[in-house]
C-alpha cells in the first residue's frame, strides 16, 4: 500500500503567464480512489503525470510513502506505477497475453510459468476468460475489451499505485458503465491507491472515495461526493457537481441524517414488520423502496451486525428535500 502526497506542487511552462498547476497540496490515502475533476485546462492531467514524472514539476514535492519521486530513477519509478490511458496503446502485432506480460517482462524476475499464470489471473480479474482471449490479437477485441486488457497490463507487476487518465472516455455509455462497475469490483479485491482523471462528474462520484476539484491550476475543493454536494466551496464547484440538482443530491446523500428512533407513522406493534434497508443507503434508494413496498416506513440496519439504527419515512425524505431547497436558496442569495 502506498500514499500519494502533493506538497505545494507547481508546474510552469515557458512562455505562459499562469502556472498549469499552482501550489497544489493534498494527500491520497493508501488503498483509496481519488478522482481529479475540473474544466479543460484546469491542470488535472498535468498533476497526474507528474506522479510518474512523465512531466517534471517546477517546484514542490510529490511523496510516495514519504519518498520524493524526484529523488528516484524515473524509469524505475514508472515500473512501480500502473498507468492506464484513454488510448489503450496495445501492441497490434502481439497477442493479448503478450501485451499483458510485457511490463512484467521488462521489470524482470518472472519465469515463463509464473508469467503465464499471472496473465491468466489478470484476465480473470478483468472479466475475460483466459482460454478465449489470451491468444487473440487487439484487432479482434471490442473497445471495452481492449480497455480491460489495458487495465490488466497496468496491474501485471502488482503496483501499489494506479494512475488513470480518462481511461473510459472513448467508450460508449453502456460499456463505460460496465467498465466502471468492473473497476469498483477489482478495487474491492486489490485495494490499490488510485489517482483517476475524469471530466464526468457522475463517474467521479461513482468511483471516488474523495474528489478533488481543480480550476485554473488550483485546488478549489476536496471532499467526498456528499461533502461537495452538501457544502460546495463556491459557485464554480456548485455548478460543476450539480449542487442545485435535487435528484443528484438524493442519489448520493445518505439516509442517516433523516433517521427517527420511532416514527409516529408506525405503531409500536408493527416496528418489527416494516421492510429493512441498509443504514448506508441513499435517500433516493430509500424513496424507491418506500414506493415499491408501499410501506409507511423502512427500518435502517447496520449491514455488519444487522442491528437497527432507526427508521425512515416519506415525510422524513420530504423534509430532507425541503432543507436541500432552502440550502440552495441561501446559496443563491449569497451570490447575488
Amino acid at each position: 500500500m502506498t500514499t500519494i502526497a502533493f506538497n505545494k506542487i507547481t508546474k510552469r511552462y515557458k512562455g505562459t503567464d499562469a502556472p498549469a498547476v499552482d501550489e497544489v497540496t493534498f494527500e491520497v490515502p493508501e488503498g483509496s480512489t481519488c478522482m481529479l475533476v475540473g474544466t479543460s485546462g484546469s491542470g488535472k492531467t498535468t498533476l497526474l503525470r507528474m506522479v510518474n514524472r512523465l512531466i517534471e514539476p517546477t517546484s514542490g514535492e510529490i511523496l510516495l510513502n514519504g519518498k520524493n519521486v524526484l529523488q528516484e530513477n524515473p524509469i524505475e519509478l514508472r515500473r512501480r506505477i500502473g498507468y492506464v490511458i484513454q488510448q489503450v496503446g496495445l501492441f497490434p502485432h502481439m497477442t493479448i497475453a503478450e501485451n499483458i506480460r510485457i511490463t512484467a517482462d521488462i521489470a524482470g524476475g518472472w519465469n515463463k510459468q509464473k508469467l503465464n499464470q499471472r496473465v491468466d489471473e489478470l484476465l480473470e480479474l478483468v472479466g475475460l476468460t483466459p482460454a478465449e482471449y489470451r491468444n487473440r490479437f487487439p484487432r479482434q477485441l471490442s473497445g471495452g475489451q481492449q480497455q480491460r486488457v489495458g487495465l490488466a497490463r497496468a496491474l501485471a507487476t502488482d503496483p501499489a499505485i494506479l494512475l488513470m487518465d480518462e481511461p473510459f472516455g472513448a467508450l460508449d455509455a453502456i460499456t463505460r458503465a460496465r467498465m466502471q462497475d468492473e473497476l469498483l469490483r477489482i478495487q474491492r479485491d486489490v485495494h490499490k491507491t488510485i489517482l483517476f482523471v475524469s471530466h464526468d462528474i457522475e463517474e467521479a462520484f461513482k468511483l471516488g472515495d474523495q474528489v478533488v476539484v481543480m480550476s485554473q491550476g488550483k485546488l478549489v475543493q476536496m471532499g467526498t461526493p456528499v461533502e461537495l454536494l452538501a457544502r460546495p466551496a463556491n459557485e464554480f464547484v456548485g455548478q460543476l457537481v450539480g449542487a442545485d440538482n435535487i435528484l443528484r443530491q438524493l442519489q448520493y446523500l445518505p439516509i442517516d441524517g433523516t433517521l427517527d428512533n420511532r416514527p409516529e407513522t408506525v405503531s409500536s406493534a408493527h416496528w418489527g414488520d416494516v421492510p429493512t434497508i441498509s443504514n448506508q443507503a441513499t435517500l433516493f434508494e430509500a424513496l424507491l423502496k418506500l414506493l415499491e413496498t408501499n410501506a409507511s416506513a423502512l427500518a435502517a440496519e447496520d449491514p455488519q451486525n444487522q442491528e437497527r439504527t432507526g427508521y425512515v419515512t416519506l415525510p422524513d425524505i420530504n423534509q430532507a428535500i425541503s432543507q436541500l431547497r432552502k440550502d440552495e436558496a441561501s446559496r443563491t442569495e449569497s451570490r447575488i
